[in-house]
């Protein structure tokens, strides 16, 4: 179907061929395809984007799907006291590992990709099975806390125990310590980065201040961000929750992954990069992962797209940073460093 050359490909690693590309850019060399890149540029062709990125491979977008495996962590740490016993939410969250993510994970394995997985330290030792086909799929797993915890309510002595104990989970059952993190419900403190920066994170993966990575400093060292936005997640469209007060209108597939596409139609005219911040639970239901399926064969058939992990994303743009060939652009942490409103 599409797959012989991107399964090739996709046992690269980043510093050499893409994980994924899409097959009208396969016969493009790097040299050609940054030619093409400097044209596109002097013609001022649609380049809303002001430092873009050069993308491996000839693509003109790097686009990484990353999915929080969240599972049933929600509400035990939502309802402490009686998470245990509300079977339905729990059901809801188990059909994420059970169910969704062995339906992704024959697409990619089907497609030749190799993506991102963001997961509690609760979940990942709650559900081996399906982190072991994770990582036999050659996916990466990056830090999503230790049971979704709020690291704005979780400050102090406490958000130290609780990134540490996850990290020591990852190392335990992964083998590695894991390269990216996404806090849960996107709440960096200036503390997190601080231990991401002393664990030696390559990444974060959850603030929202440019289009494209771009690289954060702070007293202690730097750590580069993979941005995100609400507007390529897929709680707003699809989650209905009443556990942890959060009642939207359910949208159909096609209206709810609509705004998906859209925001990947722009970054693809830009020559930026699309992330999606799914939860396997959500948009790994039947009808709405078919429709993914669908938008994955087609974007690898027509577009020139890097499809890849965040790590190996993120390792390119460092790799273009340190040769001096890209300079990214840097926000200087922290923001602010006491309140600013007396």
């Amino acid at each position: 179907m599409l797959g012989a050359d991107r399964r090739a490909l996709s046992q690269d690693t980043a510093e050499d061929v893409p994980a994924a590309i899409g097959r009208a850019s396969l016969a493009a060399s790097p040299q050609a395809a940054h030619n093409d890149r400097d044209a596109m540029l002097a013609r001022g062709e649609k380049t809303m984007i002001r430092n873009p990125i050069p993308w491996p491979g000839g693509a003109r977008c790097a686009c990484a799907i990353t999915f929080d495996m969240d599972a049933d962590s929600l509400i035990h740490i939502s309802r402490p006291k009686d998470g245990h016993d509300r079977l339905y939410p729990i059901s809801m969250g188990r059909y994420g590992p059970t169910v969704a993510v062995p339906r992704i994970l024959d697409t990619y394995r089907r497609l030749g990709l190799k993506q991102s997985f963001f997961i509690p330290a609760w979940c990942i030792e709650q559900y081996p099975d399906a982190v072991d086909a994770i990582l036999a799929g050659g996916h990466e797993i990056g830090h999503h806390g230790l049971i979704h915890e709020d690291p704005v309510e979780t400050r102090g002595a406490a958000q130290r125990a609780a990134f540490e104990t996850a990290l020591d989970i990852h190392r335990r059952r992964t083998g590695k310590a894991p390269r990216g993190y996404r806090a849960p419900v996107y709440n960096v403190t200036q503390q997190v980065i601080d231990l991401l920066i002393e664990h030696g994170f390559s990444y974060d993966s959850s603030l929202m201040a440019d289009d494209i990575p771009y690289r954060m400093t702070t007293p202690a060292g730097e750590v580069w961000e993979a941005p995100v936005h609400w507007g390529t997640d897929d709680w707003p469209p699809f989650a209905h929750y009443a556990e942890i007060d959060y009642l939207m209108p359910v949208r159909a597939p096609s209206d709810g992954l609509r705004a998906f596409w859209e925001e990947f139609d722009a970054q693809y005219e830009a020559g930026g990069f699309w992330v999606g911040i799914w939860h396997p639970f959500l948009t790994g239901r039947l009808a709405r992962w078919r429709q993914v399926e669908r938008w994955l064969e087609e974007t690898l058939r027509t577009k020139k797209v890097w499809f890849a992990p965040l790590e190996d994303i993120i390792a390119h743009v460092r790799k273009l940073t340190l040769e001096g060939s890209y300079v990214p652009r840097t926000e200087q942490l922290p923001y602010y460093t006491g309140s600013q409103t007396g």
